[in-house]
Order: C-alpha cells, then sequence, then structure tokens
C-alpha cells in the first residue's frame, strides 16, 4: 500500500524517525479550595502551556560533523533520520459558578508545530487532530479538517500543525448522580504546508476564519466521585468541507445520519 500509493504523509509516518526533544510545561488551577468530592463549589479557571522543540542538538552535531544525507535529503543518526521541529500550544478553562446547581464552563486552546532544518513534516504523533469527545463534539475523533480536507479514510491524513479550539457548555445537576449539558463547540487544524495528500488543509489568514466548524448538543454525566462517565451527543452546526449554503449549514438543514455523533468518556472535557 505504502509503495503503490506514494503518500508522503503516510510514508514519512511509518519510517523509523528518532525524536529527540527537550519541552517545558506549567499548569495552573485556581480551584483550591473550591473542589469538593470531583464538584467545583466556586468560581475557577485553569492554564495549561506547553513548549518542546526535537533536533536541534543533532542538527549541529550532523553540520559540524559534514554528516552525508540519506536519498530523502535527511540526516541520520544509526541509520535513523531524527525529526525536527519546535511545537507550542495553550489551554485556558474557566468556570463560573452560577448557584448550587448549574454553572457555565468556557474554554479556548491554541497550538501550532512547525517543522524545519531536517523534516517537512511534524511527526503524525506530534501533530493535531480535531473531533471528538474533547474537541468539536459534532465530528468523531480525528474526522474534522484540516481546512476544507473531507478526508479520504486514511485518519492520518486528517491531521495538522494548527489547531484551533472554542468550548462553552452549560451544566446543571439533575437527580441523584447524574449531570446534564449544553455546548457548542468551535475549531479546526490546519496545515502550515500545502500538501498533496491533504488539498484544502493549509493555513492562510484570508480563509481560516471560514473555516472554523461549528457543532453544538447534549451531555449527559454520571459523577461518581472519584470519576465522571461522560456521555455526548453532538450535531454539526457549520461544517467547512461543503460550499454549497444547504450541506455548509447544517443546523439550517439538519440530516441526523451524516451530521450526529456521539461520543463516550471518562472526564469532563475541560
Amino acid at each position: 500500500y505504502l509503495n503503490n500509493e506514494q503518500n508522503y504523509i503516510l510514508k514519512y509516518n511509518y519510517d523509523d524517525r528518532l525524536i529527540v526533544r527537550t519541552g517545558y510545561s506549567y499548569t495552573y488551577n485556581s480551584a483550591g479550595q473550591a473542589l469538593m468530592n470531583n464538584a467545583i463549589i466556586g468560581n475557577s479557571y485553569s492554564i495549561r502551556f506547553n513548549f518542546e522543540s526535537a533536533g536541534n542538538l543533532l542538527y549541529a552535531f550532523a553540520k559540524m560533523t559534514n554528516m552525508k544525507k540519506n536519498e530523502d535529503g535527511e540526516y541520520s543518526l544509526l541509520s535513523i533520520p531524527f525529526a525536527q521541529y519546535v511545537k507550542g500550544d495553550f489551554d485556558f478553562a474557566k468556570n463560573v459558578v452560577i448557584d448550587n446547581r448549574n454553572s457555565i464552563a468556557f474554554h479556548v486552546g491554541a497550538g501550532v508545530a512547525v517543522p524545519y532544518g531536517n523534516a517537512t513534516i511534524v511527526p503524525f504523533e506530534k501533530r493535531y487532530f480535531s473531533g471528538g469527545a474533547n474537541s468539536v463534539r459534532g465530528w468523531s475523533v480525528r474526522d474534522l479538517g484540516p481546512g476544507v480536507f473531507p478526508g479520504d479514510g486514511n485518519f492520518m491524513n486528517q491531521s495538522g500543525d494548527i489547531k484551533l479550539d472554542a468550548n462553552i457548555e452549560y451544566r446543571t445537576r439533575l437527580f441523584w448522580k447524574f449531570r446534564g449539558a449544553v455546548f457548542v463547540d468551535a475549531g479546526n487544524i490546519w496545515t502550515l504546508r500545502d500538501y498533496k495528500d491533504q488539498p484544502g488543509g493549509k493555513f492562510e489568514f484570508n480563509k481560516f476564519y471560514k473555516q472554523i466548524a461549528v457543532a453544538y448538543g447534549l451531555g449527559l454525566r454520571l459523577d461518581l466521585d472519584f470519576f465522571v462517565l461522560r456521555f455526548d451527543g453532538g450535531m454539526k452546526a457549520v461544517n467547512p468541507v461543503y460550499n454549497n449554503r444547504k450541506e455548509h449549514f447544517p443546523i439550517i438543514h439538519p440530516k441526523f445520519s451524516r451530521d450526529f455523533a456521539f461520543h463516550f468518556a471518562v472526564g469532563y472535557p475541560f
């Protein structure tokens, strides 16, 4: 399959790849005493920041020793090409308590991963994906993007270098240990380069805001104190894949078999 398809992204991610990286991660949660038995009883917010880079020391070593490149134009260590990239992502979430039964949660997340030097693509496990229980819930996991790329049945092609996510969720206590939610999600992923296997996936400043996907839905959660079982059903509201108005705005013309996605997860989405 790899030889016949000549899919560069597929081939790159199935080859051996050496990743020598260093990174920094910062997480802050203001909940403190506002968190009791897995339930937030006061306003709180959290911040998460991650930064990492890979391949710089190996690239410098390759340059200093005049190391020869392989047939793909990459420096290798022990015959294994090494990845080189820089990646950073940021998440902010806030919970606003209305009363002892109701709250509103907000979330914004963004990330970018840039390949350079010895690489033209970020390794698959370091790329971003969209859709799923913790993203835009109108789409199944790894089923959204990049950009307006509709997908080709290969989940590796539905990954990107840039990610944007925004969510708002109204949460309420129902009865016993059951909790309910109404949510709206928005976001997508994009690539930094124009890969032929991901047509329409490249990030462009004059187009990306038109390619934001939007979903809405309902959630049911079983709060067992030590963990939460979550069931979310999302519907597509804005689908960037389509140009015609009827399919681009499924919120106006919904089709359950095409626009619905069900998710089961453990823990809250943010």
